[in-house]
């Protein structure tokens, strides 16, 4: 669906609602989920204490098995999809098909995208779902993202009793392996591309930069890279000889402040060396982005290498950095010699019309329900996620919607759990006109 008929349809549902904000479907939709709170804060307590670190296969299949039964409840048809090909848990994948068709011929598709995995493992000390007042809970992945999967259940089931879901074309896909993925990547996001195929929209529930007032529209894809330099060792008071050279050391200082001198500054693009070894020896494990290094003072050092990552905003602005970093690997000082590689990576989804207008419906939809405007936050705030790769199979994509709070990736990840219901509420309300302007 091209972005102007989107808009098309936010402006016939504005006139048909004529001075009432919210009509009275819409109004039952948001009592339902007011009145089932409680049951959705049980239901995140619930999946909360299941650990599911990514590495923790039993725990992220035991919190796919939650939530595929509150999807089967609601007359999804629903799938396990086997990870072993690439090294993972797995992923839950659930359709709902409409019970009745559409008058106008047209059931539009919605994949709503969630993942089952957290950065937490079994060896965490961080492990239990903890209230901390009336307002605030804290625990592992409870904004990243279980609170997002448990928005997303809660809105369904609010369009599952008003009998707006019997006629609705809904996807879902949970992955297991958003925070680590398997390898390889192509193998690992198959079954969420496939999904995405023939989707009109598709919406993420991530906790975004966790203030309800903003959303994600764009976000920067990332791919990590490595360099590996190797010089001729030898005594260090002949450092800089012609014969000598300059050693892996000042080769690779050469290369990162090259990068830093040729790259930095441009706009949406970043790149971060997040380790740095060197020596006559190293020894690195670019899985777990750790290792050693030795050598002495009076000898130059014959290896280096530095990993870091790569953001960018666009496939050309990648591989712009990408062609500009390589050249400069390549103009090696005397008697040293570099490669770089970079890895598959997460894509970029490029801000679109189509993003914008998808966004200025659930806008609509937040300030008719009386909490106030939603706008896009910059990409720079927006790390990488799993709707990045349905950005080349759906015109329309946002993200950033799900449970609200602070601190994630940490062991204070706090939720603001009176955004559960508000959250829930705009996303019922939106998934209901996306179905009735049939997109």
């Amino acid at each position: 669906m091209t972005s102007v008929r989107l808009l098309a349809a936010v402006c016939l549902l504005s006139f048909a609602q004529g001075s009432s904000p919210l009509t009275v479907e819409e109004r039952a939709l948001a009592t339902y989920v007011d009145a089932h709170n409680g049951e959705a804060l049980s239901l995140l307590e619930r999946v909360v204490n299941i650990n599911s670190g990514t590495q923790n296969f039993d725990g992220v299949r035991e919190v796919g098995r939650v939530f595929r039964a509150e999807l089967d409840a609601l007359g999804f048809r629903t799938e396990w999809v086997d990870g072993a090909a690439f090294k993972r848990a797995g992923h839950l994948v659930a359709e709902h098909r409409p019970l009745r068709p559409d008058a106008a011929g047209r059931t539009p598709r919605l994949l709503l995208i969630g993942h089952l995995d957290t950065v937490f493992e079994k060896d965490s000390p961080f492990q239990k779902f903890e209230r901390i007042d009336e307002r605030t809970a804290r625990g592992p992945g409870i904004i990243d993202m279980k609170g997002g999967d448990v928005v997303m259940i809660a809105a369904l089931k609010s369009l599952k009793a008003s009998g707006a879901l019997d006629g609705m074309q809904v996807v879902v896909v949970m992955t297991g392996d958003e925070e680590d993925s398997g390898d390889p990547l192509s193998l690992a996001r198959k079954a969420l591309i496939d999904a995405a195929r023939g989707a009109d929209v598709a919406i993420g529930f991530e906790d975004g930069p966790g203030d309800p007032t903003l959303a994600v529209t764009a976000r920067r894809g990332t791919t990590d890279w490595q360099v590996d330099v190797k010089g001729k060792p030898a005594h260090s008071s002949q450092i800089f000889r012609d014969d000598i050279g300059y050693g892996a050391i000042y080769e690779l200082a050469r290369i990162l402040d090259a990068f830093r001198t040729k790259l930095a500054g441009e706009a949406h693009l970043t790149f971060n060396p997040g380790v740095v070894l060197g020596g006559t020896s190293v020894d690195f494990d670019p899985v777990q982005i750790r290792g050693a290094a030795a050598g002495k003072t009076n000898v130059v050092a014959e290896h280096a290498v530095a990993s870091g990552d790569l953001r960018a905003l666009s496939r050309e602005q990648f591989e712009n950095a990408k062609k500009t970093m390589t050249a400069i690997v390549a103009a090696s000082l005397p008697q040293t010699s570099a490669t770089i590689r970079f890895d598959e990576g997460y894509p970029p989804m490029a801000p679109t019309d189509a993003n914008a207008k998808l966004l200025e419906m659930y806008d609509h939809a937040s300030r008719d329900l009386g909490y106030g405007p939603v706008a896009a936050v910059s990409p720079d705030r927006a790390g990488a996620a799993d709707v990045s790769f349905v950005a080349g199979e759906v015109k329309a994509i946002i993200d950033g919607v799900g449970l609200m709070g602070h601190d994630d990736h940490t062991a204070k990840e706090t939720a603001d759990l009176t955004t559960l219901p508000s959250q829930t509420k705009r996303m019922a309300i939106l998934l209901y006109r996306l179905a009735k302007s049939g997109v």
